[in-house]
């Protein structure tokens, strides 16, 4: 695979190419990967796959007028052709008065911050295979699970690189390595359910033991035997953090450029008010080491950096590209996020809800009857006025204890009222992309089925 450094160069090339065959303004990416993952069931080899890819993408700009392209095909041909083709169909595009690259003045320089994303990535498949096999036969060999659905290995190597023709060309590499276990419990009569376990990490040395993630799973599966049904009518939620970081995602689809602009989203005029309760704060942190979504720079070549996107339950930020930002009459804020093809939008990098003060027990200890979810379904959530309905399974809360599981329920709400009623635990963990404590949101519906 290339080093970050012909990923950039690799970059670079294109926008030149494309500003000596007209373009005004131009910039591209480079992308690279390389991936092996390893699947097994019953002890036995299931699949086993490795995938390879290079890709370029190229955006132009001829006044306002932009057009992208993408290609693998990576010979000098090909690349000459996708050259005149970009320039040619951005000169027939519409215009767009807030179209463009970033702000000069903005651009990212100097070094980069040391973020520790790249460990090599030199693991066999046959240690994959080994990994995947522990993980599915300790989740097995727990008490009371009937069957599997298989355990699974994967370790890739990526290479980003990003170029503008006013000035920045970067990229960097990053390592992932991931384990999961998937398996079945009960039986025809009690009905079989299923639960699973997954742990990723930039670095093979912090993935979390096959033992422990097949454990974790087995142990999940068997405690949902049996499921009963709860009661239809309003009740305190508690959710897993598994699920509870789910909000998040509709919190930055709220606040992204592009539905602020558009008008289409349900926190339209919340900057600057109150969005959650006293005492919640939600961060993102791009520098955080070795962390899942870390990157040294934006989709746009601009500086990233910790940002306190509610601060005490306040909303600090709306989430800015340079396009965006231009139409609202703001400045970007480091968050553009840029495939292969295409124009820039937004993303968050490592996204986190801090620990509250109150222990889990102390959250859960005070509900009479309520209910805590370890799996949302379906995609009930409208943007646009923020009324949320999902189907859920879990545990009921009894006399502020776990009790037994529940399935086959919705729960529903507001997702302005469930963000203002709700409250972290103080067990925050730093697993995935983007991470939060255990929350309880009191006063949500929960209907029967």
């Amino acid at each position: 695979m290339l080093t970050p450094d012909q990923a950039r160069d690799r970059a670079a090339d294109i926008v030149s190419r494309a500003v000596r065959a007209g373009a005004d303004a131009a910039d591209a990416v480079f992308a690279a990967d390389a991936a092996t993952d390893v699947g097994v069931r019953l002890g036995a080899l299931e699949d086993l796959g490795r995938s390879e890819s290079e890709e370029l993408g190229l955006r132009v700009f001829v006044g306002q007028r932009s057009a992208s392209v993408s290609t693998s095909d990576l010979s000098a041909e090909a690349l000459g052709a996708l050259v005149e083709r970009a320039v040619a169909m951005a000169r027939e595009a519409p215009e767009d008065r807030w179209a463009g690259l970033a702000p000069q003045e903005r651009l990212m320089h100097g070094a980069p911050p040391l973020l520790d994303l790249d460990d090599g990535g030199d693991i066999s498949p046959a240690d994959l295979r080994a990994w995947a096999e522990q993980a599915e036969d300790a989740a097995r060999s727990v008490a009371g699970v009937s069957n599997s659905e298989g355990g699974g290995a994967a370790a890739s190597r990526s290479v980003w690189g990003l170029a503008t023709s006013h000035g920045f060309a970067g990229a960097y590499a990053t390592t992932t390595y991931s384990l999961s276990a998937s398996v079945l419990a009960g039986d025809v009569a009690s009905g079989m359910q299923r639960d699973y376990a997954h742990h990723a990490a930039r670095k093979r040395a912090h993935l979390e033991t096959p033992e422990s993630i097949g454990r974790r799973a087995g142990e999940r599966a068997i405690a949902r035997i049996n499921p009963g049904r709860l009661a239809s009518g309003p009740m305190p939620v508690v959710l897993d953090p598994r699920v509870g970081s789910s909000l998040l995602g509709h919190l930055t689809g709220a606040i992204s450029g592009q539905a602020i602009a558009r008008r289409t989203s349900f926190l339209l005029d919340a900057l600057g008010t109150r969005v959650f309760a006293d005492g919640v704060t939600i961060c993102d942190d791009p520098h955080r080491p070795h962390g899942l979504r870390s990157r040294p720079f934006d989709g746009e070549g601009l500086p990233v950096s910790p940002t306190a996107i509610i601060a005490d339950g306040m909303l600090e930020t709306w989430l800015l590209d340079s396009g965006s930002a231009r139409q609202l009459g703001l400045e970007p804020t480091g968050h553009a996020a840029r495939g292969v093809g295409g124009s820039p939008g937004v993303s968050p990098s490592n996204l986190y809800m801090q620990a509250g003060v109150i222990p889990v027990e102390t959250l859960i200890g005070d509900v009479a009857d309520g209910v805590y979810i370890t799996e949302l379904i379906g995609q009930g959530v409208n943007s646009v006025t923020g009324d949320y309905s999902r189907g859920a399974s879990g545990f009921r809360i009894v006399d502020g204890a776990i009790a037994g599981p529940v399935a086959e329920f919705t729960v529903a709400g507001n997702l302005k009222d469930m963000f203002l009623n709700l409250t972290p635990a103080s067990d925050l963990e730093f697993r995935y992309g983007i991470n939060v404590p255990t929350l309880r949101i009191d006063g949500m519906t929960i209907a029967s089925g």
